[in-house]
């Protein structure tokens, strides 16, 4: 901690990053001293010194939310366990299901106060810790309630749009759009909200930052958010990376057009702020008010977690031929566009095979894969005619025409299928 400023000073550093003042007498002796700024000394602990209860408050109501949701799901203490979606779902998880049939809007609001695991919690809280009591800090706690909210609110907006399985095609587009919808809950939408405000915020106002601020926030966050961003590509079946991408650009949008507190202004608050303040408090009061009036909703019955003395024997053999399939299906959907658009049947071989060995689920899964097989193999057939005969026009044949419009017909099935029968095979919870 350094004694001038009382920021964090990092293992083996000599100086503050902030200030510049040494950290210790033998950091003296070895190196010249640098005589700390005086401006940049008053400018960090001005910022340093303000209140950051908000930020305290918001981890409070996430740990009581998550103790809750633990003891109605009637647990046992576990880090890694998940909270059955008899859980989740009441306790206001987004499910794009519920929103779009039910029209409980409030879903895109309460997820980014649950979390699907314990270990899920502790990895989010602490991310708050670190980086909400700067945002707190620079922007005041009317504009950080504000923030949390909107970016949250983006997140889950984000999330909701990208459950698009006739997109979720190929490694690319799986990092974003999801094939299948899963209960989706975590506060990371809004935590990626405040690291692209203070993204934006580094840029914005570097020229008027000392040294140390300009380190630290702007371009010097650049690490961590592409490593997260790589977590994210890596964990692609399980992560809600559309709800990080969501919160971050809220975040950085917000943080473009809204001004920090400066050293030495005043301490009261715009009027404006304290009234969007209260609005996003009553959005989230009203969010959770919606959701005791439905906590005994009975959960719709493709979304019900076998019961726990099954799970072991039958969940995890279920979902794994889940994995399989629809990862075959998804090879053989990519194989078709790349056959289509370049004209190189190449893939379509080993996407076959995959299809081939391909469980079956249940008898309408079957007869889609039967019929994706069946299009392959005539798209192989007018690829390899096209090439042998160079007069055809290969771009838009009338047989690739005919093969694009039952393939469009095709994937509107499948999508059906994956939103009813699908779901029932499929045991993941899409953490945020």
């Amino acid at each position: 901690m350094c004694r001038s400023c009382g920021s964090i000073v990092g293992g083996g550093q000599q100086q503050c990053a902030v200030c510049g003042t040494p950290v210790s007498e033998s950091g003296q002796a070895t190196q010249p001293r640098t005589v700390a700024d005086s401006e940049a000394i008053r400018f960090a602990r001005a910022v340093l010194n303000r209140p950051y209860k908000f930020t305290i408050i918001l981890l409070v109501v996430n740990i009581f939310f998550f103790a809750l949701m633990w003891q109605a799901s009637g647990l046992p203490f576990s880090m890694l366990t998940p909270l059955p979606n008899e859980v989740l779902i009441p306790f206001g998880a987004k499910v794009n299901y519920y929103i779009q049939t039910k029209h409980e809007w409030w879903r895109l609001v309460t997820p980014m106060f649950l979390h699907v695991n314990l270990l899920h919690l502790i990895v989010n809280m602490y991310s708050l810790w670190i980086v909400g009591p700067y945002v707190e800090k620079l922007y005041g706690s009317a504009k950080f309630v504000v923030f949390w909210v909107l970016t949250g609110v983006g997140g889950l907006v984000a999330s909701y749009l990208t459950v698009r399985p006739s997109l979720a095609v190929g490694p690319i587009a799986r990092f974003i759009f999801k094939a299948t919808d899963l209960p989706s809950a975590g506060a990371s939408g809004a935590l990626f909200g405040l690291v692209g405000v203070l993204f934006v915020f580094g840029i914005r106002f570097r020229h008027e930052l000392p040294e140390g601020f300009r380190r630290a926030f702007g371009t010097g966050l650049l690490p961590m958010i592409m490593l997260n961003l790589f977590i994210g590509y890596v964990g692609r079946g399980f992560i809600d990376n559309a709800a990080h991408l969501g919160g971050m650009v809220s975040g950085a949008l917000l943080a473009l057009f809204v001004d920090y507190r400066r050293p030495g202004e005043r301490s009261g608050i715009a009027v404006t702020w304290q009234v969007l303040k209260i609005a996003a408090i009553v959005l989230v009061a009203a969010s959770f008010l919606k959701t005791v009036q439905h906590l005994s909703d009975p959960v719709t019955a493709e979304f019900v977690t076998p019961p726990q003395s099954t799970q072991t024997e039958q969940t995890e053999p279920e979902n794994a031929a889940y994995l399989y399939y629809a990862q075959a299906m998804n090879e053989a959907q990519e194989a078709f566009f790349i056959a289509m658009k370049d004209g190189n049947p190449g893939p379509i071989d080993n996407a076959l095979k995959n299809l081939e060995k391909a469980p079956q689920l249940d008898e309408k899964s079957e007869e889609l894969k039967g019929r994706l097989k069946g299009l392959l193999l005539r798209l192989k057939q007018a690829s390899a005619a096209a090439t042998a005969s160079p007069q055809v026009n290969k771009t838009n044949p009338a047989q690739y025409k005919e093969l694009s419009k039952e393939f469009a017909a095709w994937g509107k099935e499948y999508n059906q299928w994956l939103k009813t029968s699908g779901r029932n095979h499929s045991g993941l919870n899409q953490l945020k």
